[in-house]
């Protein structure tokens, strides 16, 4: 029997589901098919409405191997696990004469811990929450989502959090879930038979395609515990989030707030000796941390440096205590003591960290309003340990709509630990990369305009010309804006101003959910919706009710982000050009994703408008430029008028 070809497989899989085929989601099928072959890497851009899951699921489902599949975002998890692999896998048994299985796995804190849940959250915290997880009928929203996912758990067969309808706030999924850390393990719990996270991961050893997060992934690759199964084949969806995910799970932090409550947790459990060495570190820390000032420190203070020591010697004796003592006056001693475990042990790896310093991190202050200030260390570049931990055993395809930045891959590749296309040798990972196109015709369907009479934007004060701008735009517009700032400072700033000038509803990032934001939005076409950048990348409104996308500024990290600053002053120790490899490629990346959200769907018309006049003046304008869709490009701000109002005018017709 002849072993069914590629274009056929795809050709039922895009049947299944309902799509449409797609010379660019084939071109991609058959090079993703090729990767895996001959065991190479692929980096492939592809746009909205190419169909990019199918492009990668059907040829990794056709060549047998065990396969890991990680994406950014809940939606798309939930798309793949819930929609495309159904579909797909039975749309290709018949051809493949096999069922491939498939399985999700999150990180263990995603699931409902029964341990927890029966036995109580360990009572170290101040305000007695599980008080009201007894009470007969709790009035507060807290108790209340506590008893139901009581109901919940005998109910699920998953007790993963997203399938909890409606969901819960953090605070309250806290009190029934574990970190990794905190587990009793599944030999040494009373639970351990019916665990959820457990019985996650025996699944997923068993499938064929594993769908798991960017985080997950993270911490396979950095921690060396491995959570994933063994895998031959990795596909990195929304790959262009890799880099920043990897690091946020690299990234260590000390707060007054955590150590504290470490003390309070491991006090009734260890001798008093350690107990009190901790309680005086604590405190040291403490002192040290209500003067900090945020920012980059590039030596550790000799006052700083005494103070980890401090907490690294005491978590170290805490630590030793915990293993020697046992305290059966204590209510579910071991829960309590493994809680007191994590707590310290964390604490211990980053003062650790901090205090043997290495030349590849970056340590700095960092003060937030309302919680106070932070110690934070983070690694200089994640590019050796990706190209290390990721590439070396198995294929990767890497794939997102915006991955080729000023016209070519090697911006990505580079922060990902790949040589510039082409040259890798023996000790670097051989790959390719490949622009599959988009189904959209982005010079027809969208204008890109860059205001370039505007004033050069400054790093404070109020733009008065910009707002003057925005407002004519919105007008002319019918609506329909999609307002990305760069801060939520100017967010806020340009919706008060606009609230005052035009009869248009805006709404504003923080003032509701997100979701209910974007579903209002979504929902009349007059509306605006102005916000910061979970918006630059989350928002998917096809139609009419998006038809002007702004952004106040090009996206540029803050001068003062003492990771970006850091990384960029590296660059340039090692000669190249700091600005252009992290600045300006940061910008380009967000700007690419921004103006992603005008065209959504073959149908869709309108103007992507950067209001800041670098975009057409600066040197760097080009390769921005040449980052963002091919839009019909211009700086006539009466031609941009006359535009947006056909597009408004043809819209209401099409709608009356």
């Amino acid at each position: 029997m002849t072993k069914p070809s590629l274009p056929e497989l795809l050709h039922a899989a895009v049947s299944a589901v309902g799509g449409m085929e797609r010379p660019g989601q084939t071109a991609m099928a058959e090079a993703v098919a090729q990767a895996i072959d001959d065991g190479s890497h692929l980096l492939v851009q592809a746009g909205t409405g190419t169909g990019k899951s199918l492009g990668y699921l059907v040829p990794a489902l056709a060549q047998g191997e065990r396969v890991v599949v990680a994406t950014a975002t809940l939606a798309l998890q939930r798309q793949l696990v819930e929609r495309d692999l159904p579909r797909t896998v039975e749309a290709l048994h018949p051809k493949l004469r096999r069922r491939p299985e498939f399985a999700m796995l999150k990180g263990r804190s995603n699931y409902l811990c029964l341990h927890r849940l029966h036995e109580g959250m360990p009572q170290d915290e101040e305000d007695g929450l599980f008080d009201q997880f007894e009470t007969a009928a709790p009035t507060s929203k807290l108790g209340q989502d506590l008893l139901r996912m009581r109901d919940w758990a005998d109910e699920t067969e998953t007790g993963d959090r997203d399938d909890l309808t409606p969901g819960v706030s953090d605070r309250a999924w806290a009190q029934v879930s574990v970190t990794s850390r905190e587990c009793l393990g599944a030999t040494k719990c009373a639970y351990g038979a019916e665990c959820f996270a457990e019985a996650a991961r025996e699944r997923a050893k068993l499938a064929d395609v594993v769908v798991t997060n960017h985080a997950l992934l993270a911490i396979d690759a950095i921690e060396g515990a491995p959570v994933l199964p063994q895998h031959e084949v990795l596909i990195v969806d929304e790959a262009h989030e890799l880099v920043s995910r990897v690091t946020g799970v690299a990234t260590g932090e000390l707060t007054p707030g955590q150590v504290n409550r470490a003390v309070r947790r491991a006090a009734k459990l260890v001798n008093e000796k350690a107990a009190d060495q901790l309680q005086t570190a604590a405190e040291g820390f403490e002192r040290l941390m209500e003067l900090a000032l945020p920012g980059r420190l590039e030596e550790i203070p000799e006052d700083l440096g005494y103070a980890l020591m401090a907490l690294r010697d005491a978590a170290r004796a805490v630590i030793s205590a915990l293993g020697a003592t046992r305290d059966r006056s204590v209510q579910d001693e071991d829960a309590v003591r493994k809680q007191a475990l994590a707590s310290v042990e964390s604490i211990h790896t980053v003062a650790e960290r901090i205090t043997q310093g290495s030349e590849w991190d970056v340590v700095w202050y960092e003060r937030h309003d309302r919680f106070g200030a932070s110690l934070r260390v983070a690694p200089l570049s994640v590019s050796g340990l990706l190209r290390e931990k990721l590439f070396a055993e198995r294929s990767v395809v890497l794939t997102s709509a915006t991955l080729k930045l000023g016209g070519d891959f090697n911006g990505v590749g580079a922060s990902l630990g790949l040589a510039p296309e082409g040259t890798a040798g023996e000790e670097l990972p051989v790959w390719r990369g490949i622009d599959v196109g988009s189904p959209f015709d982005y010079p027809k369907q969208g204008i890109l305009y860059v205001a370039r009479h505007l004033a050069t934007p400054g790093r404070e004060g109020s733009r008065t010309d910009m707002l003057d701008e925005l407002a004519e735009l919105v007008e002319a517009a019918g609506g329909r804006t999609l307002g990305l700032f760069s801060s939520m400072r100017a967010a806020q700033a340009a919706a008060e101003a606009l609230r005052g000038r035009s009869e248009k509803p805006i709404l504003l990032q923080g003032e509701d959910t997100l979701g209910e934001l974007i579903k209002t939005f979504a929902g009349d076409p007059e509306t605006c919706l102005f916000g910061t950048l979970s918006l630059w990348q989350g928002v998917d409104v096809p139609g009419s009710s998006c038809q002007l996308v702004v952004m106040d500024r090009i996206p540029f990290p803050r001068p003062d982000d003492p990771l970006m600053s850091a990384r960029q002053k590296a660059v340039e120790e090692a000669g190249g050009n700091g600005f252009m490899a992290v600045a300006a490629t940061h910008a380009a990346l967000l700007m690419a994703q921004g103006a992603g959200r005008l065209v959504r769907a073959t149908g869709d018309r309108g103007v992507v408008a950067v209001l800041d006049p670098r975009l057409a003046t600066a040197r760097y304008g080009s390769y921005l430029r040449a980052s963002l869709p091919d839009f019909w490009y211009t700086t006539d701000r009466n031609q941009v008028r006359r535009s947006l109002a056909a597009i408004d005018t043809a819209a209401r017709e099409a709608a009356s």
